[in-house]
């Protein structure tokens, strides 16, 4: 007894069957969409992030007090006054 076969061997590839033409072909894009609140949190972690991230002290003003100080004609009893005058409204007396 012999069995014929029925199509070809790679019937799926032939497209013989219409398979190949099933497939969807239009193209979906991937959307979000974020609260007014989520954005606002995301701005509000990336500011913390670059203060935390950025030093307190601030290395050019350090050397340039560093000079000024080391010239003794800098201290005088203005600059005297005038540092007193600002600790005293700093404390609050």
């Amino acid at each position: 007894m012999m069995i014929d076969r029925i199509g070809s061997i790679n019937s799926i590839a032939s497209g013989k069957y219409g398979w190949n033409n099933q497939i969807n072909r239009t193209a979906q894009t991937d959307s979000i969409n974020l609260s007014q609140e989520a954005v606002e949190r995301s701005e509000l972690y990336r500011a913390h992030e670059l203060v935390t991230s950025t030093s307190d002290v601030r290395l050019d003003r350090v050397a340039e007090l560093k000079q000024k100080i080391a010239d003794p004609s800098y201290i005088n009893d203005t600059i005297i006054q005038a540092t007193a005058d600002t600790i005293m409204d700093v404390l609050g007396l």
